[in-house]
Order: C-alpha cells, then sequence, then structure tokens
C-alpha cells in the first residue's frame, strides 16, 4: 500500500530526481518559463511553489533553506527580492501549466511550466511592406 508516499519517481533513481528538479526549479526561476513533459511539470511544480512560499517568508533561516536548492546567489537574491514583491498579494497558485501537444520522437505530452504574471517580452513589430 502507498499510504502516505507523495511524489512521481519518473523513472529515475533519487539521485538524479532530485538533481533534476533542483535544476528544473532554478531554470524556471531565472527564465520564468520552461518547457518539459507534463509529468515533470507537475512534479517541479510543487518545489517551485514550495521556494517562492520561502521567497515570500523572507529571513535568513529561509534563504537557507532556498539555497538547498537554488545554489545561485543572483537568484535567490531575485526569489527574496523581486518575486517576493510580485507575489506579496498572492496566497498561492505562483505557476501555471500550459500543454503543448505530443513530442515529435516519444509522443510525450509537452507542456510550459511558467510563473503566472511574469514579465512579459513585447512582440516584435511588423514591418509594412
Amino acid at each position: 500500500m502507498r499510504h502516505g508516499v507523495a511524489g512521481r519517481k519518473l523513472n529515475r533513481t533519487t539521485s538524479h530526481r532530485k538533481a533534476m528538479l533542483d535544476n528544473m526549479v532554478t531554470s524556471l526561476i531565472e527564465h520564468e518559463r520552461i518547457k518539459t513533459t507534463v509529468q515533470k511539470a507537475k512534479e517541479a511544480r510543487r518545489h517551485a511553489e514550495h521556494l517562492i512560499t520561502l521567497g515570500k517568508k523572507g529571513g535568513l533561516h529561509n534563504i537557507r533553506l532556498a539555497e538547498r536548492t537554488i545554489r545561485n546567489r543572483a537568484l535567490i537574491q531575485k526569489l527574496f527580492g523581486e518575486l517576493k514583491e510580485r507575489y506579496a498579494n498572492r496566497p498561492g497558485g505562483y505557476t501555471r501549466i500550459v500543454r503543448l501537444g505530443f513530442r515529435q520522437g516519444d509522443g510525450a505530452e509537452m507542456a510550459y511550466l511558467e510563473l503566472v504574471d511574469r514579465a512579459q517580452k513585447p512582440a516584435p513589430e511588423k514591418k509594412a511592406e
């Protein structure tokens, strides 16, 4: 029985899975949108939401907890600065999963995992011909 067992194994060893999810969350905070499979996105979302909540709380202990996952000082400052201010009034739900369809090679369902209210890049203007 699987009572109280949470999380997906994603067909990887424990160390590989932890490293992959840490890297995915780091990339998500850096780029604010990543493309991955739906299952990986759902699993990475759990970790990302927790880290943003730590960022909102602030404090030295929460910084050290976040540094276990994000090993880039600039991204820690972004988490405890810019993202803290952006999500100050939001009680949760900092990420969204946008499904994209199926990957050509193996048919895996792909999705964007992105931060809600992320800074949009302006669309390039079309030239009149």
